[in-house]
């Protein structure tokens, strides 16, 4: 089981990070492959003059065509994801997510952002055709109690995010094994 894991704040630490940080161990303890990248991966002209030939965007679509999930975090500005994460996704693949699970996480100043997953970054996500994208995980600040180090979290984020990454795991595994049970039996023609 392989999973990439992408920080879509252009600042780091952030709290998004945070949140992809504690994903991260929390799976790789389970014994899922994690590659981890972050939008500082990318060179922003790259980004910016959507040069499909860069070599990180290469890689990444690489790795991502292996995948078989992602966990995307962002902060919320403006109602909405990053921005420069917003680049980067445009420059995916139409169907980069084919056959994916995907789980969002956000983080924002107040709760006020709360839906800009759902109206903002999900539709995108859909538009790559992610196979299933789960409920999605926001915090708002004040629950990001310590990002600069091992992040710590309120416990009703803690919750919520173990929750989020039950799901996710399961939802991994069902996928996993959903193709066995799409194969024809064989002789089932010549019967």
């Amino acid at each position: 089981m392989r999973i990439i894991t992408l920080a879509g704040s252009p600042r780091f630490p952030s709290r998004s990070s945070a949140l992809l940080e504690y994903a991260r161990d929390r799976l790789s303890a389970q014994d899922v492959e994690v590659y981890h990248w972050h939008l500082q991966n990318f060179a922003p002209e790259d980004l910016i003059y959507a040069r499909f030939d860069s070599l990180a965007l290469k890689t990444f679509n690489a790795q991502l065509a292996e995948a078989d999930g992602l966990i995307v975090a962002t902060p919320v500005y403006k109602a909405s994801f990053a921005g420069a994460l917003k680049t980067l996704l445009d420059l995916l693949p139409e169907r980069a997510l084919e056959k994916k699970v995907v789980l969002p996480l956000a983080t924002g100043g107040s709760v006020a952002h709360l839906l800009a997953v759902d109206y903002a970054l999900k539709p995108v996500l859909n538009a790559l055709k992610a196979q299933e994208i789960l409920h999605g995980v926001y915090a708002d600040d004040s629950q990001v109690l310590d990002y600069q180090h091992k992040p710590v979290f309120s416990a009703n984020l803690q919750h919520r995010l173990d929750d989020a990454l039950d799901t996710f795991w399961q939802a991994l595994h069902r996928h996993d094994t959903s193709h066995l049970a799409l194969k024809w039996p064989e002789n089932s023609l010549s019967a």
